[in-house]
């Protein structure tokens, strides 16, 4: 398979990475990074009118995690935010391992996610 759009954020402690690929008119998104990439989750989000009522676009997730995995916080942020923003079906998985990970790492991988959810639906917004 070849990845439609690829992304990397660097972390001044590690890496964080993703390739999207258009399966029809559906989003793949696989999540990698740290010393130990791997599967530790996946994502299905599926877009739906927002609850609030405010006519926005949002999504509803199901989670698939493997016994003590956090990467449903990585997978969930991006899966989430490129199904609302791209109003499409869109499955993310993968994982992201740094030994010892401090608090204040984690959050610095969250940001990373958030951009790199940025950096992905922008590309793909774009005619490719």
């Amino acid at each position: 398979m070849e990845w439609t759009v690829t992304v990397v954020k660097n972390l001044s402690f590690s890496r964080l990475e993703a390739g999207a690929c258009l399966i029809g008119n559906d989003l793949l998104v696989c999540i990698k990074g740290g010393d130990l990439p791997h599967i530790g989750t996946g994502v299905l989000c599926v877009p739906r009118p927002s609850l609030s009522g405010n006519g926005a676009q949002s999504a509803t997730s199901s989670v698939l995690n493997l016994p003590g995995h956090k990467d449903e916080f990585i997978c969930r942020k991006v899966g989430e935010m490129l199904c609302s923003r791209l109003n499409m079906v869109v499955f993310c998985t993968g994982g992201f391992h740094v030994d010892g990970i401090t608090k204040e790492q984690i959050r610095k991988v969250l940001s990373a996610a958030d951009a790199l959810a940025g950096d992905l639906a922008a590309a793909l917004m774009t005619p490719l």
